[in-house]
């Protein structure tokens, strides 16, 4: 099975033309291919059944949603997708998510313009990202009592090393408008855990933390120093099982477009905003209050064009 960066770099290549559905096997028949030659027990059985019948939704739900429409625990999933040599769920999500993007494409009524090449591949999962992350806000009380959390806590510390850096700087560039004391941790090691401790001491309550794929060890090691000083911890991340959703006392999932050869994150951005959302309503008199200083500044120094 291929796997890492330079696999995914090759399998996401943008070319101008379309693969013939001639060359290539039928979708069922891949799928089949994953599941075959591997044994497998009742409830393994079950969960692969229920994939090969229903394609183009299971290759991209949740692990719990996946596991509630079989029937079976989330640890069976995930016994099931080592079972097969995958590292767990999510990489055998990766997996399936290609070919059932490719079944919907060569789905009776879709004509030749309407499959996917790479790019609109990589949006179509996207969708699903954004689509199961819909289902996930169907009941907003876990988001609005976040925003309380995090609006309460000063300082408030947003962490997120690595390939997380992105996520954590936009949440804490627009958080501060927001909220009196916002502190970046995008460094891990000693300098992570000094932040920390800072933070806890100063007053603050609560560490907002992104941890996206590749999971960095040292990621768990600042959630884990979190925890040592006092402070709990959200966590925005793309698994559902793991060390480090086990380390924190919240965590919202939200899938990452895994099509191209670098991931893409449009369903943790969106969840992200949800949460300053969340922020900005939980303590609406300051929000005016601080949003038309920082309008007034802007309007001061012309900082913007329009």
């Amino acid at each position: 099975m291929r796997s890492g960066q330079r696999a995914r770099a090759q399998a996401s290549a943008i070319t101008p033309g379309r693969r013939s559905p001639e060359t290539e096997p039928a979708p069922a028949d891949k799928v089949r291919a994953l599941f075959g030659g591997h044994r497998l027990s009742p409830a393994q059985r079950r969960i692969a059944q229920y994939i090969t019948d229903h394609l183009t939704e299971a290759a991209f739900l949740s692990i719990t949603d996946l596991a509630e429409r079989v029937g079976v625990s989330q640890p069976s999933v995930t016994r099931f997708a080592t079972s097969l040599g995958f590292t767990g769920y999510p990489a055998l999500r990766e997996a399936l998510q290609p070919i059932a993007l490719r079944a919907v494409a060569g789905s009776p009524g879709a004509g030749e313009g309407d499959r996917s090449n790479e790019l609109q591949a990589a949006v179509d999962a996207e969708i699903a990202n954004l689509e199961s992350l819909r289902r996930v806000f169907a009941d907003t009380d876990r988001v609005l009592d976040l925003g309380r959390e995090l609006a309460r806590s000063v300082p408030l510390t947003i962490l997120g090393l690595r390939i997380s850096v992105s996520l954590a700087e936009y949440v804490a560039y627009a958080a501060k408008r927001i909220h009196p004391d916002v502190r970046l941790v995008s460094r891990g090691g000693t300098v992570a855990y000094d932040a920390l401790l800072q933070a806890r001491e100063a007053g603050g309550t609560w560490v907002l933390a992104f941890a996206m794929p590749r999971h960095a060890n040292e990621t768990l090691a600042a959630v884990r120093a979190a925890r040592s000083t006092g402070l709990r911890v959200a966590l925005i991340t793309d698994v559902t099982l793991g060390p480090l959703v086990e380390e924190a006392d919240v965590a919202f999932t939200a899938g990452t477009g895994s099509r191209l050869v670098f991931d893409s994150y449009a369903a943790p951005g969106v969840l992200s905003a949800a949460i300053l959302q969340a922020m900005a309503d939980a303590d609406p008199e300051r929000t005016q209050l601080r949003l038309e200083k920082y309008e007034q500044a802007a309007e001061q120094h012309a900082f913007f064009l329009d």
